[in-house]
């Protein structure tokens, strides 16, 4: 064996020594990442389920309280006014669980990939100003309803309109749950083969320290959990809509001045002014 083999065998020893390396120095940093993101997905579950347990500790804890005041005094000794109040406050405790309830089947249905599309073409300004005459009855009296875009009234896109329903819905519900004053609006535009919607409120809003790294996917889940923990579950349920149909969603908010909810999801949209 001359010497310029002995080269070539060491050359090629150094080289699978040094593919060894680094593929084992790649497989190292692929589980430190995993490791990362199972530890922030057991903390986004730990959350949430705090949140879920505080949304449903409230009502109960009203209820077995009015219920035992009643027992306690017995219902003779009880002015009627008094077993009125009682009795509404329990009725509108109970209604409040039903609906956390409901919520929580909803978001199961939805997490669990089990329902069906039924994609159909629709009128897009028309289809989002039902959603601004439904949510203005709702508002706060002299918080106005507005919905702006640049795509022409005539554009159409294909939707699966329940999904959307219920998703615009949840957003709308929750911009109008957190503005006592000013504004909410929905504007709609053609992005990425898709539609982006962005929901803009002038309502509490969170603090800019929270959501900094907002685009990041835990850090996002964090911030639904914050915002669930006064709105139900509505944007969890938003989500996982948003999910399922192979969308991305994402909060911007600044304290005390508002919060601008972000929705895009890919879908064909056809709008001859636009060349689309």
């Amino acid at each position: 064996m001359n010497i310029l083999q002995i080269i070539i065998i060491v050359v090629l020893l150094l080289l699978v020594a040094a593919g060894f390396f680094f593929m084992d120095r790649h497989y190292r940093a692929l589980l430190g990442k995993e490791v990362v993101r199972a530890r922030r997905s057991e903390h986004i579950k730990t959350v949430f389920l705090a949140n879920v347990s505080h949304a449903l500790r409230n009502p109960l804890n009203s209820i077995i309280t009015k219920s035992n005041e009643l027992i306690s005094e017995g219902v003779d000794n009880v002015k009627p006014q008094h077993i009125l109040n009682s009795v509404t406050q329990i009725n509108k405790d109970g209604n409040q669980l039903m609906y956390f309830v409901s919520q929580l089947l909803e978001l199961s249905n939805y997490e669990s990939g089990v329902q069906t599309f039924t994609f159909v073409e629709v009128n897009l300004a028309e289809l989002m100003a039902s959603y601004r005459r439904e949510i203005q009855r709702d508002v706060t009296p002299g918080v106005s309803v507005a919905v702006r875009s640049k795509l022409s009234p005539h554009c159409k896109a294909t939707l699966d309109t329940n999904l959307m329903y219920q998703l615009m819905m949840h957003l709308l519900q929750n911009a109008s749950r957190h503005t006592t004053i000013g504004s909410i609006t929905i504007n709609y535009e053609a992005e990425r083969n898709g539609l982006l919607v962005n929901i803009t409120d002038t309502g509490d809003g969170v603090a800019q320290s929270f959501h900094t790294g907002i685009s990041d996917t835990a850090t996002n889940d964090e911030a639904l959990n914050l915002f669930n923990q006064n709105s139900g579950l509505g944007l969890s349920i938003s989500k996982a809509i948003v999910d399922a149909l192979n969308g991305e969603i994402s909060i911007r908010s600044d304290e005390g001045k508002g919060t601008t909810v972000s929705v895009f999801f890919p879908c064909r949209l056809r709008d001859k002014n636009k060349g689309l």
